[in-house]
């Protein structure tokens, strides 16, 4: 088939990979002038690694990103609250990677130019509209800083991978209004620092409306024995509602906004103020989702990633979710020459179990774990178990990965 891909970030571009590596005719058109390696630090769980392997990306990724070793919850005191083995560590066939957004992505543009042809990645084209013409969709993009018309295209299929504020979306919910806004302000940087603990590990720390992420994302400095750490700050700033303003992974945040409240979390393994002192930038960005959306396919038309559902970043679904998303969509094209029955089946597959996973991220997922030790024990604990018996604790993590679709039982803190 040929299937037009609005939208050349992640979603978009694993997207295009999957379908032609599956034979199909595959144009991604992308608004940005250039795409740049931008934003800050993600982590692709195991199954969504599974895929990208599938399309020969595993030696670029295991050569730019960290593999985890486990996710640790901790107070924030830097007690350990759970600590769960990732990817291999946890007994399952693919690694889950540490590793910078904007190197996921050229690694992602540099095998679709490769593979489809750079003339087949169209940057400075804005979705603008579509009508279906037969069996075909006529799609018009503009180029935004003109706003002329760039060019309008026929084909089988298009597809809506151009984030949560898509304009393909638009079309069919042209009154959703702003993406929802939780109340909480994220502070993102990344600093070169010394390794900690094992220097492959992600921590949680804190609880929600004051809460420490941090984990390596560069191969590179591991091997030179250091480490380039990737960190997100959350504090809540405001009540649930629209969002104080449009926001970008690029936005300038303060220093002054972010230090303060984490100013005394230095544990024994991780001194939080001299990383977040020591990052050349500082980003921040509201924490927003959507309310999941019943039906993301209307005849040859369908959506992906973040245009379909974006979602609190909580669990590692955001990126790992769109690469699983491809992959269905990749499956549902390649099983029929229908391409209205194919958009219903990579739906069907689908837009359940996201819904499940945004609804259980505004519950803060497995993060709720640290909600609970900061509510019963706000001075620390000396017995975890009379805080947060292993059962129930077991309970949470198991529910939520088992809706995310993780293959590996959850494992007791050690």
């Amino acid at each position: 088939m040929d299937v037009i891909i609005a939208g050349g970030g992640i979603g978009g571009l694993t997207a295009a990979l999957a379908l032609h590596a599956g034979g199909h005719d595959v144009r991604v058109f992308e608004a940005v002038n250039e795409i740049r390696p931008l934003g800050v630090g993600i982590n692709v769980l195991s199954h969504a690694v599974a895929e990208l392997a599938k399309l020969g990306l595993l030696p670029a990724l295991a050569a730019t990103a960290i593999e985890t070793r486990e996710l640790r919850f901790v107070s924030r005191h830097g007690q350990t609250i759970w600590s769960d083995p990732r990817g291999r560590f946890a007994g399952l066939d693919m690694p889950q990677f540490s590793i910078h957004r904007g190197d996921l992505q050229m690694i992602l543009l540099d095998a679709a130019v490769a593979r489809l042809g750079a003339d087949r990645i169209r940057t400075s084209h804005a979705f603008q509209s579509f009508e279906m013409r037969g069996d075909r969709v006529a799609v018009t993009f503009i180029d935004r800083e003109t706003g002329r018309e760039a060019a309008t295209v026929e084909a089988d299929v298009l597809i809506g991978a151009d984030g949560i504020h898509s304009a393909v979306r638009r079309v069919f919910h042209p009154d959703e209004g702003p993406p929802r806004w939780n109340g909480i302000l994220m502070g993102r940087g990344v600093t070169e620092a010394a390794p900690f603990l094992t220097g492959d590990v992600m921590i949680q720390a804190g609880y929600a409306g004051r809460k420490f992420v941090c984990y390596p994302i560069s191969r590179r400095h591991a091997d030179a024995g250091k480490a380039l750490l990737n960190w997100i700050c959350d504090l809540r700033t405001g009540q649930p509602g629209a969002p104080p303003e449009r926001e970008s992974w690029n936005r300038p945040g303060s220093l002054d906004t972010f230090l303060a409240p984490f100013a005394d979390w230095q544990f024994d393994w991780l001194d939080v103020p001299a990383l977040i002192k020591g990052a050349e930038s500082i980003y921040e960005f509201p924490m927003v989702d959507r309310d999941p959306l019943a039906q993301w396919s209307h005849g040859r038309v369908s959506l992906l990633g973040d245009a379909a559902h974006p979602m609190y970043p909580i669990g590692s679904n955001g990126a790992t979710q769109s690469i699983l998303d491809a992959a269905a969509l990749a499956k549902a094209l390649g099983a029929t020459h229908d391409a209205v029955a194919a958009l219903r089946d990579y739906e069907t597959a689908r837009v359940d179990m996201v819904a499940r996973i945004v609804h259980m991220n505004r519950q803060e997922g497995i993060d709720r774990i640290l909600d609970i030790v900061e509510a019963r024990a706000p001075e620390g604990f000396a017995d975890l178990e009379a805080v947060l018996p292993r059962a129930e604790l077991e309970a949470i993590v198991g529910d939520y990965k088992r809706a995310a679709g993780h293959a590996a039982a959850p494992r007791p803190a050690v």
